[in-house]
């Protein structure tokens, strides 16, 4: 993977800032950095590398053969040799290894059409001086970032915001967003910052004569519940299109000229992508997994018995608070988004200990919850809404078991606070509101509550979902679909673009030169999840149970049975000597949390006073709030915002 910026502007662009611009970036792409520019320094593009394929003639910039066209890839791009066997065979005459270089000839060949050839994770740049255009693509699912800003007649691109800031553009808080953010309701449109947006998944972008078009090429799209109920197939032939496809992805993304590795937890997708892989593979495959002190949060000795059965090399990398109170606000730089939880701060520091295991490339498992319904939220959706011929007897006490089996984080599947009114617009649009929204609402009635005077007086009658809702095509892709399709659509176009891949993916992989591999979201595996049958997601209380069956031979009988559980980190300590609670004490004393502008300094004292009162297992909803406000304080601090 690597680090890309471009811009298109009205004036000469500084090569300062276009150099600060890539030193910024250097943690994307610390191999090679190459520039271009047009002869009147009004067009540019910059690019970070990581290489991965192509390692001794992949340098980017990339100019095509009428010198015209210039291109800067962030990603891979899986099944290229195939795509440059056919270009070749066209005329196209190739001068690197890189996997990049089919996306300069394609859009010659295909124009913006280029995209629905592209298979991977990407975000590729491509200035087109014949049409002085810029050019932005992001993948199907945001696996990489590609934010974007219009600042004084010009336009700029690039992977991360803070390189947007090193080219001159002023970071102000949106405090609509910010809302948004508290609910979990972001849209995949839309960062924290004010006048910095993100081209969403599965779109193009470009930038001509200081404005930005952005088009769809590419969505999820569900059956009818009615087509749904008439598909014939058998359990047996999802089960085994399933493995097809999974094990075609993980197979197509073993190509490299370096070695790949793997992320294992001990739960069913990363050990089950292991499996695979290592299945495929002619030498141990060297597997990473995190180590916890906290037997409630710990999955190393599942994650040792996964790899011992796979012939895999198994590495833990322990994880003490200290630890993670340490890397928080370097971690928090790196992702640009506040944290709810240590886990984003614990996969940095996984990724830290990867790279200087000097691996470049690693397999993760995120995305199989979004294709297959994993989280407890789901489960809670089938139950109440896909439950005709359930007894209500037997829908309370599969609630009741599914709160008891998830003491971890309890709030996840469920609470009696009465849900906000705001969530009847959504309820109105879809005929029931998403569990998930429901859960997580009380989580945002709490940030809300806390906010400054400002920060209310700004936000004060604004439906944090509205905004949201409004920028998904409801009626197209959702009416008349599953509800569990449904809640699995908003999911994927909001919490997985915005938080998943962000804080517990691409930016914290990225940030020590690693490059994540995601078989679940592989274009053909997301195709035919689509139209799996509702009972081989959900099947009872078991979820992802087409992956359970599908990989069985691959995976241990203690995670082929185990139920998922979300991957958290323990929540700070009260009583006894604890890094974390210690870092929310200092920072809630500091003159830090005086400056910014988004919560009651003096409220949010007080929460943290409470949080020592509270008892023990209501201490991971007070958690998730104080990690709010924590990140978001020192995100205000490190990034100098204006306002």
């Amino acid at each position: 993977m690597c680090g890309v910026v471009g811009g298109i502007l009205p004036n000469t662009l500084d090569d300062v800032k276009l150099e600060a611009a890539l030193k910024v970036l250097h943690h994307r792409g610390p191999d090679s950095t190459g520039r271009w520019k047009s002869r009147d320094g009004r067009c540019f593009l910059g690019h970070t590398r990581l290489s991965i394929i192509g390692l001794d003639n992949g340098w980017q910039p990339m100019t095509d053969p009428t010198g015209r066209v210039h291109m800067a890839v962030n990603g891979e791009f899986y099944g290229y040799k195939r795509i440059r066997d056919e270009l070749r065979s066209q005329g196209y005459q190739f001068s690197t290894d890189s996997d990049s270089e089919i996306a300069l000839h394609l859009y010659h060949r295909d124009g913006m059409n280029l995209a629905q050839e592209l298979r991977g994770e990407y975000a590729v740049l491509i200035a087109d001086q014949t049409n002085n255009a810029l050019l932005g693509i992001r993948d199907r699912f945001g696996i990489k970032p590609l934010f974007y800003a219009v600042h004084e007649g010009g336009v700029y691109f690039a992977s991360e915001i803070k390189a947007l800031q090193a080219l001159g553009i002023p970071l102000r808080w949106n405090s609509e967003a910010v809302l948004q953010e508290t609910y979990f309701v972001r849209p995949h449109s839309q960062s924290l910052f004010d006048g910095v947006y993100s081209v969403p998944p599965g779109h193009y972008a470009i930038a001509q004569n200081g404005e930005v078009s952005v088009f769809p090429y590419w969505d999820l799209d569900f059956p009818s519940a009615a087509e749904l109920a008439s598909d014939d197939r058998s359990d047996e032939e999802v089960i085994e299109g399933f493995r097809e496809v999974l094990a075609d992805a993980t197979r197509e993304r073993m190509v490299a000229d370096v070695e790949v590795a793997a992320y294992l937890s001990g739960g069913i997708d990363s050990c089950a992508v292991l499996g695979l892989a290592q299945s495929m593979s002619e030498r141990p495959i060297r597997a990473f997994t995190l180590a916890f002190n906290d037997t409630l949060f710990d999955e190393s000795s599942l994650a040792a018995e996964q790899a011992k059965l796979c012939g895999s090399s198994y590495h833990p990398v322990p994880v003490t608070t200290q630890m993670l109170a340490d890397s928080y606000s370097d971690a928090v730089w790196h992702a640009e988004t506040p944290f709810i939880n240590g886990h984003g701060v614990a996969k940095y520091i996984l990724s830290r200990k990867v790279r200087d295991a000097g691996i470049k490339v690693v397999f993760t498992g995120e995305g199989a919850d979004e294709m297959l319904g994993g989280y407890a939220p789901f489960r809670r959706d089938v139950l109440l809404y896909n439950s005709e011929r359930q007894d209500p007897a037997t829908v309370e006490r599969l609630l009741a078991e599914m709160k008891e089996s998830n003491k971890a984080v309890p709030a996840l599947v469920g609470n009696d606070s009465k849900p906000p009114e705001s969530l009847d617009l959504v309820r109105r649009q879809l005929g029931f509101v998403p569990s998930w929204m429901e859960i997580m609402s009380s989580m945002g009635e709490i940030s809300r509550e806390q906010f400054s005077t400002v920060m209310k007086n700004s936000t004060e009658g604004i439906n944090p979902y509205a905004m949201s809702m409004a920028r998904l095509p409801v009626f197209k892709q959702l009416h008349g679909r599953d509800p569990l399709n449904q809640a699995l659509y908003c999911w994927s176009k909001i919490q997985l673009p915005n938080f998943i891949l962000t804080f517990l993916s691409d930016r914290m992989e990225m940030a020590h030169s690693i490059e994540g591999r995601v078989p679940f979201l592989d274009t053909k595996v997301a195709q035919f999840c689509t139209r799996i049958p509702i009972h081989m997601k959900i099947n009872g209380m078991r979820e992802k149970h087409v992956l359970r069956e599908a990989t069985k031979d691959v995976i241990i009988d203690a995670v082929y049975n185990r139920e998922k559980h979300p991957f958290t980190t323990p929540p700070a300590k009260v009583g006894e000597k604890d890094a974390l609670y210690e870092l929310y004490a200092d920072v809630f004393a500091s003159k830090m949390l005086d400056d910014q502008p988004i919560y009651d300094p003096q409220a949010v004292r007080a929460a943290f006073k409470r949080f020592s009162e509270i008892a023990p297992e209501e201490r991971a909803l007070a958690d998730n709030f104080l990690n709010r406000v924590l990140s978001m304080t020192l995100m205000n601090e490190r990034f100098k915002m204006s306002g």
